[in-house]
């Protein structure tokens, strides 16, 4: 069971993003089931930039990132989890959460280790009082890079877990 939502969750989310190269920063892309999740278009990404970028957000849900192979939330990232926690009070919509890793290593090792990067932050939201049932959790793997140069400078930016409002 866990195998194939790894596998449906991100096709559910690639389908809903897939309409979406056309569209300005910021607008409603249609989703899964007539929802729709505020984004920002891959094609008009630049480097460093959110892969989810959003007006609901509005710049409280900072990426959190994570260390070489690691999937635990350090305290210092832990701290920006609060401002997720917090912002999520004071709004109704839920949220997904996607991890993202470095290149190294081979696609299937990342797209799981990603999964428990964004899993981790969902554990840990439902610890600050975040219902479980306003959180979705989709891993890209090494797929989609913050940035996409080589060495540590670059793979940190990428080993990181973001979030996107579903409206």
């Amino acid at each position: 069971m866990k195998n194939r939502l790894l596998l449906i969750i991100p096709l559910a989310v690639g389908f809903a993003l897939s309409g979406c190269a056309t569209k300005k920063s910021g607008e409603a892309i249609p989703g899964v089931d007539g929802d729709y999740v505020l984004g920002t278009p891959l094609s008009e990404r630049v480097e460093g930039s959110p892969f989810f970028s959003n007006k609901v957000t509005k710049g409280r849900f900072a990426p959190i990132y994570f260390g070489y192979d690691s999937f635990t939330v350090s305290d210092a990232e832990f701290v920006k989890l609060g401002a997720v926690a917090d912002g999520m009070r004071g709004m109704k919509n839920d949220v997904i959460i996607a991890g993202f890793t470095d290149d190294r290593g081979t696609e299937e090792y990342n797209r799981g280790l990603g999964e428990r990067r964004a899993l981790a932050v969902r554990e840990a939201l439902i610890g600050l009082g975040i219902k479980g049932s306003r959180l979705q959790t989709v891993s890209f793997g090494k797929e989609m890079p913050a940035d996409p140069g080589s060495g540590e400078a670059a793979w940190a930016k990428n080993r990181r877990a973001e979030f996107g409002v579903i409206k």
